[in-house]
């Protein structure tokens, strides 16, 4: 088979790197891809967004499966692009992908299925946004309804730190159109977990269980990113607590959905705080999160393309996963300055260490590789190609372990071979972890 992964990411380096381990592939291409990816695949030189050129492209490649990675393509409709055409494509379509385009569909779609989520009230003007905080109160939370790369969301501890969330969304327009609307909803105080399930439609394959630590500094502290760093499974989700997911959550809304003719494929990401030994829904993602795919995936053994196949054919009945019982913890290194402002073009060194350590997987977000220049002192042209740094989120280091601290010892002691200008990240990725 010849497969086509979309998207430039973390997440898209670990889906090329685990499909390549399937024994149904044959070839496997990336759209943009970076640096990372082109030691799996082969990078082709087309954005996310150019839904015209990646179909072009897979038509004329006789592509047998695309994978989308980012929500973008999702979002501007590129699965019912390629269906139109008959091709095969994993994941959902426009109007499903809504439940992450937009957060007041979201809302309202949780509560039209009855399922467990935050109270909400949504407004498109800011002055009665404003009123509405006052009226309730802070902790609350402040959410820009369309996609805002995972930064469009604050948790206002202040009523002026809620007032300045309105105002950088709805007037300063941060997020662009994102903001015309907010949904403002209460705040909810427990412990955070990432669930995600694979289905067809109808069946509801679950995955392994993660955490996700989305504020760029230690503590949870610090504006929020697209994710420092995650572990799996997280120990908070029990097989209680699990069924609960599946039961309140999951099938109330695959089975709404199917029964207003809106089947649901491909993989539903389901942010969840739990309180009080219940699970509530914080936000819903159409596709694999990222950093929480590069924590979930080492650790799947079954085919992944097996699964995604059966997804797209509306055959994932009866399909059970095969787990490595390790756990797993991924550690995100970005640029100085991320999420705000940073510089790419720095040099990253000690890769070629870190790679032969064992149960350690490195996979690139923001590099590219580039070449040594002629006078470089090399002996190979392997030795002349080098990866720089090409944007916030740099590299995700992983490593699976025997418990928690097995795999959070593995990966703070690889980090420390690997260097580059400006090198961030967070040292207590798995803390929560170890004290549950």
């Amino acid at each position: 088979m010849k497969i086509l992964v979309i998207g430039s990411g973390g997440r898209e380096h670990c889906l090329c790197w685990k499909i390549a381990q399937s024994k149904l592939v044959e070839k496997i291409y990336c759209a943009p891809g970076n640096g990372g990816t082109s030691l799996a695949a082969e990078n082709i030189a087309i954005d996310s967004d150019d839904i015209t050129g990646l179909l072009k492209f897979a038509k004329d490649r006789a592509i047998d499966l695309t994978i989308v990675g980012p929500e973008a393509p999702l979002a501007d409709g590129i699965v019912d692009v390629f269906i139109a055409h008959g091709l095969k494509i994993f994941g959902p379509d426009k109007e499903s992908a809504k439940l992450e385009s937009s957060k007041v569909f979201a809302k309202e779609t949780m509560r039209k299925y009855k399922i467990p989520t935050a109270d909400f009230a949504v407004f498109n003007e800011p002055q009665a946004a404003k009123k509405y905080i006052k009226e309730k109160g802070v902790p609350i939370v402040i959410k820009a309804d369309g996609l805002a790369a995972g930064k469009g969301v604050v948790v206002a501890k202040t009523i002026q730190e809620a007032s300045d969330a309105i105002d950088l969304i709805m007037v300063k327009k941060e997020f662009g159109p994102s903001g015309d609307r907010v949904v403002i909803e209460e705040y909810l105080d427990g412990q955070e977990a990432s669930i995600l399930a694979i289905t067809d439609g109808k069946n509801i394959v679950l995955l392994e269980s993660s955490q996700d630590h989305k504020c760029i500094f230690d503590g949870d502290k610090g504006p929020n990113t697209g994710g420092m760093g995650a572990y799996s499974p997280a120990p908070l989700i029990n097989q209680e607590l699990s069924a609960k997911i599946s039961e309140k959550i999951f099938k109330p809304l695959i089975q709404g959905l199917a029964a207003e003719g809106k089947p649901y494929r491909g993989v539903l990401y389901a942010g969840i705080m739990v309180k009080n030994n219940e699970p509530y829904v914080l936000e819903f993602n159409v596709r694999f999160g990222d950093p929480e795919a590069q924590s979930i995936l080492p650790k799947l053994k079954s085919d992944l393309i097996e699964v995604m196949l059966r997804a797209v054919d509306g055959k994932l009945e009866g399909v059970k996963l095969e787990w490595d019982n390790r756990f797993c913890l991924s550690v995100v290194l970005a640029s100085a300055g991320y999420p705000g402002d940073y510089e790419t073009g720095k040099v990253i060194g000690g890769l070629g260490v870190v790679g032969q350590m064992k149960d350690i997987f490195i996979f690139h977000a923001g590099t590219k590789m580039d070449q040594r220049r002629k006078s470089d002192k090399v002996n190979s042209e392997e030795e002349r190609k080098v990866f720089i740094t090409n944007g916030g989120r740099v590299l995700n280091v992983c490593a699976l372990g025997d418990t928690i601290g097995d795999a959070r010892d593995k990966v703070y002691g690889a980090i420390k071979n690997i260097f580059f200008h400006g090198l961030h990240y967070r040292n207590d990725i798995g803390n929560k972890a170890l004290k549950s």
